[in-house]
C-alpha cells in the first residue's frame, strides 16, 4: 500500500525466506509479518516516529538478501574484535560461522546456540519465544526481519547462575559479488531468576565503503531479580544502512543496563523498548555516538513502567562534526498503577562544526499521581574556558578537543562493570578520534 505515510520497498517483494526448519507456526509467523508489511510499507516522514529519520534514499537502494554462499567468505581473524576472556560467536553476512567462533567449555547453567541451529535440529525448540516479545504490530522492520531473518544468536542462563565472562555476539558484514546485501538478525536472550550476564554485541564490517543493510531484532527476558548487562558497538561501514530494534522485558527487581556506542553506518538507527513489568524493576538506558561527514544517526527508546516502585534512567550523548546529523527521541510511559516511578532522561550533544545538527524529543505520558519524572537536552559546542585552561598549560588546540571529547564520553564507559569491555570501548572511541584529527575535525 503506498500513501503519504509510507514508502514503497521493493525488496520485500523480491527477498525469499532463509531459515531452516519447516514447522507450520513459523511460516504463519513468515505470512502475517509479510501481511502486516505489506498493509504499511516503510515509515515515512510523516509517521511521528520516524519524523526526522527519512528513509527514502534507502528504500530506493538495490538490495538482496544475503545467502549461505554470502556467508562463506573468507574473512581475516585480525580483523574481528577481540575482548579479553569472552566467549564469541561470529555471523558472517548474517549467519554462524563456526570456524570464527570462540565458546569454550562454557559455564554450567549457560546455553549458548544459533537460530538456524536450533530450528535445524528441533523445530519447535523456538516456538513461543520467537517473536513475543518483539511483537509485530506497529514495527514494520521487526516484521522484515520475522519474514526474512536466517539466523542469530540464541542464549539462555539458567536460575541463579553468575556468568563472569561476557559473552560477544559479533556480525560481520563483507562486499557482495553484486548488488548490496540485506542481513536480519534475530537474537533470543534469556536471563533466568536471580541470575546475572552481560552480553557485547558488535556490527562491524570487513572495509568502510561497503554498502548494505543490517536490520537487527533482539528479544530479551529478564527474570525476577537478575540482571543483564547489555553493550552493543555499531561500527558498520561508513557507507551501511544499520536499523536495529530491540525489546527487553524486565520482572521484579530485575535490572537491565544498556549502553551503546555508534561509530558507523551512513544511516542508523537504534531503537530500544524496556517494559519494567514487575515491582521494583530497573533498567538504565545509555549511550554515545560520535559521528562526522553526512552520517546520520538515530537513537529511539520507549520505557514502560508498568508496575509500582520502578526505576529507569537514559543519558545518551553525541560528538558531531562535518554535516552529520544526530536525533534523539526518548518517551517514558508511566501506566495508571505505576505509582512511585522514578524515570529521568537526558540527552547531551557536542558540536564540533556550524554544518552539524541534532534534533531532539523527550516525552512524558503520565497516568499515575505518585511519580518523579524528568527530561532535559543540552546541545552546544566545547566549552571555551576549558580549551583555554588546556591551552595555557601547553597543550595544543587539537589535543586539547581530543581531551575534552574523550572525558566527555568516558563518563559513559566509565559506569559498565567489566574492564575488558571498557577497555574495548575506549579503544574504539581512541580509533574514532584518531580518523577525526586526520580529516581534521579536532584542529
Amino acid at each position: 500500500m503506498s500513501h503519504v505515510r509510507s514508502i514503497p520497498f521493493a525488496y520485500a517483494e523480491g527477498a525469499t525466506p532463509a531459515l531452516p526448519g519447516g514447522a507450520p507456526w513459523l511460516a504463519a509467523l513468515r505470512k502475517d509479518a509479510l501481511s502486516r508489511f505489506a498493509e504499511s510499507g516503510l515509515p515515512s516522514t510523516r509517521v511521528e516516529q520516524w519524523k526526522y529519520t527519512n528513509l527514502k534514499t534507502f528504500a530506493d537502494s538495490p538490495l538482496r538478501a544475503a545467502v549461505e554462499t554470502d556467508a562463506k567468505v573468507a574473512v581475516a581473524p585480525d580483523l574481528l574484535p577481540v575482548i579479553d576472556g569472552a566467549y564469541r560467536v561470529v555471523f558472517v553476512n548474517g549467519r554462524h560461522r563456526p570456524d570464527l567462533s570462540d565458546t569454550g567449555p562454557l559455564p554450567a547453567g549457560v546455553e549458548l546456540s544459533t537460530v538456524a541451529g536450533t530450528m535445524e535440529n528441533d523445530a519447535d525448540a523456538l516456538k513461543g519465544r520467537l517473536g513475543v516479545v518483539a511483537g509485530p504490530d506497529g514495527r514494520v522492520l521487526v516484521n522484515l526481519n520475522t519474514a526474512f531473518l536466517a539466523d542469530g544468536g540464541v542464549l539462555s542462563v539458567a536460575p541463579g547462575t553468575q556468568v563472569e565472562q561476557p559473552i560477544h555476539l559479533v556480525f560481520v558484514a563483507t562486499a557482495a559479488t553484486e548488488g548490496a546485501l540485506a542481513h536480519h538478525p534475530r537474537n533470543l536472550i534469556v536471563i533466568g531468576e536471580g541470575s546475572r550476564a552481560t552480553l557485547v554485541e558488535s556490527h562491524i564490517a570487513t572495509a568502510d565503503g561497503i554498502a548494505y543493510w543490517s536490520n537487527p531484532v533482539g528479544e530479551i527476558t529478564i527474570e525476577a531479580g537478575a540482571r543483564l548487562d547489555h553493550i552493543k558497538v555499531q561500527a558498520d561501514s561508513r557507507a551501511a544502512t544499520h536499523l536495529s530494534f530491540s525489546k527487553a522485558r524486565v520482572a521484579a527487581r530485575g535490572r537491565y543496563d544498556s549502553f551503546v556506542m555508534t561509530v558507523g553506518a551512513l544511516l542508523s538507527r537504534n531503537e530500544i523498548e524496556v517494559v519494567l513489568d514487575g515491582e521494583e524493576a530497573l533498567c538504565h538506558l545509555n549511550g554515545a555516538y560520535l559521528i562526522t561527514g553526512r552520517q546520520h544517526a538515530d537513537t529511539t527508546t520507549f520505557i514502560t513502567h508498568a508496575k509500582p516502585g520502578c526505576t529507569s534512567s537514559e543519558i545518551y550523548k553525541g560528538v558531531l562534526d562535518g554535516k552529520a546529523r544526530g536525533v534523539f527521541q526518548g518517551k517514558i510511559l508511566v501506566a495508571k498503577d505505576a505509582q512511585k516511578t522514578n524515570g529521568h532522561q537526558l540527552s547531551r550533544a557536542v558540536l564540533l562544526s556550524d554544518g552539524a545538527e541534532v534534533s531532539t524529543k523527550p516525552e512524558l505520558e503520565i497516568y499515575a499521581d505518585d511519580v518523579k519524572c524528568s527530561h532535559g537536552a543540552t546541545t552546544g559546542e566545547l566549552d571555551e574556558d576549558s580549551l583555554f585552561y588546556l591551552r595555557a598549560r601547553g597543550i595544543p588546540l587539537a589535543e586539547a578537543r581530543r581531551l575534552l571529547i574523550r572525558a566527555f564520553v568516558r563518563e559513559q564507559i566509565d559506569e559498565i562493570p567489566i574492564d575488558a569491555v571498557r577497555e574495548h570501548l575506549d579503544g574504539l572511541m581512541s580509533g574514532w578520534l584518531d580518523q577525526a584529527a586526520q580529516e581534521g575535525a579536532l584542529a
